[in-house]
């Protein structure tokens, strides 16, 4: 397995970290809270990573709204490019951030396809999970 676990979300990571030169990946909350991270890290790097992208993510948040002179935007991803490679950061509609490091030699389009493809599927669980009410409808 591939990714360590503190719920089960080695099936998010797994198949981003198949990518070649993809080297991490933290799955976590918008708040800032690690819900998986792959072998790679230590307990402590992810929290880090886990921490540093969520501040990421909401400056990135409100450029977007100050640049379309709005009050709010959504955000879809975040892309960091350095010296050492990229980061991919991809919220989901629910609250959960998948974040990816590959290596300068990553296919960026195929880890943007990837990520974006596990951020879905973990909407459509989410979404599968939602409580029903009695009537099959959402709970009032």
């Amino acid at each position: 397995m591939n990714s360590r676990e503190t719920g089960d979300t080695a099936w998010v990571l797994d198949p981003i970290l198949e990518i070649p030169h993809v080297r991490a990946a933290v799955l976590l909350t918008r708040d800032g809270l690690v819900s998986g991270f792959s072998a790679a890290l230590a307990q402590d790097s992810a929290e880090r990573v886990a921490a540093i992208t969520s501040t990421v993510q909401g400056a990135c948040r409100t450029a977007a709204a100050a640049f379309a002179d709005a009050s709010a935007a959504q955000l879809r991803q975040v892309v960091i490019e350095s010296d050492h490679g990229y980061i991919l950061v991809a919220p989901t509609d629910h609250g959960t951030v998948v974040a990816a490091y590959g290596g300068p030699e990553v296919r960026l389009d195929l880890l943007g396809h990837r990520v974006h493809s596990q951020v879905a599927r973990l909407g459509e669980k989410a979404m599968a999970a939602a409580p029903r009410g009695a009537d099959g409808g959402s709970p009032v």
